[in-house]
């Protein structure tokens, strides 16, 4: 999964290497990687809430039909 953190650093990074910027393309590495980061929550909060759901799911499955 790509976002804007991702994308916006790579850009940031290129142009720092470009400009001879050291500043600029270590912000842009940071932005990066916190884009990174970001995804990988979001990855595990889907992962959790998926599991949750299945968990309720079966719950609801296991209950006697009235």
């Amino acid at each position: 999964m790509t976002n804007k953190d991702r994308i916006e650093g790579k850009v940031t990074e290129t142009k720092g290497k470009l400009t001879g910027d050291d500043s600029e393309e270590l912000k842009g590495k940071t932005q990066n990687k916190y884009g990174k980061a970001k995804d990988k929550v979001e990855d595990f909060a889907d992962d959790i809430s998926r599991k949750v759901n299945d968990f309720f799911d079966k719950k609801d499955d296991d209950k006697p039909k009235h």
